[in-house]
């Protein structure tokens, strides 16, 4: 998936002419200058890699999978905060889930970020945990207070590169879970950067 918000670009061209004309017979000297202002909108650009969250089959409860997002912030506007918006479909292959959310069994975690890749050696602290149910029903703005609170996502420079490393589980409730033999679920994550608030641009 790739997100890209921008900004529209515009150019604005103000002149101001003044003239003044006496009456009478005699010659005088006029200059006059042409005052040009241009004004270009920046760009937001948030590249998200890769662009497909998870593709595994077969999967069975207790199963997990780790994933790695790389946001690079391409535009020239600072980022503020990152909002994140989850949404899915699933698939009741055997028509037998009687009204319950697969999604309810999905647990997302979000581990420590520091920065950089994650790498196999990492002690893959986790600093936030909640079902994919419940990432559904959140606000987008909310998830982006809940990521800068753990120090997940807390903005990303024009020009910089910011990581979110996530593990994916299916719980194993030691229950009966058959009801989901088959199923899929069809996640998408849509991430929205907000700009930073607008500043009194120093006159050059």
């Amino acid at each position: 998936m790739s997100l890209k918000q921008k900004v529209g670009m515009g150019v604005v061209t103000a002149t101001l002419g003044l003239s003044l004309t006496f009456g009478g017979v005699f010659a005088y000297f006029s200059d006059s200058e042409t005052s040009s202002n241009s004004f270009q909108a920046g760009t937001l650009d948030l590249s998200i890699n890769p662009n497909v969250i998870v593709d595994v089959k077969d999967l069975k409860p207790g199963d997990f999978i780790e994933k790695n997002f790389t946001l690079e912030n391409k535009g020239s506007l600072d980022i503020a905060k990152v909002a994140l918006e989850t949404s899915y479909e699933v698939t009741d292959a055997k028509k037998n889930n009687d009204g319950e959310d697969l999604g309810d069994h999905i647990i997302v975690k979000f581990l420590v970020n520091d920065g950089k890749p994650s790498n196999p050696n990492d002690d893959h602290e986790i600093l936030w945990e909640t079902k994919l149910s419940q990432l559904k029903t959140m606000k987008p703005e909310d998830v982006a207070t809940s990521l800068e609170r753990h120090n997940l996502i807390d903005g990303i420079k024009s020009g910089e590169t910011d990581y979110l490393h996530v593990l994916f589980s299916f719980e194993d409730n030691e229950q009966d879970q058959n009801k989901f033999q088959g199923d899929s679920l069809q996640l998408n994550w849509t991430f929205h950067a907000e700009q930073t608030p607008g500043t009194d641009k120093v006159k050059l």
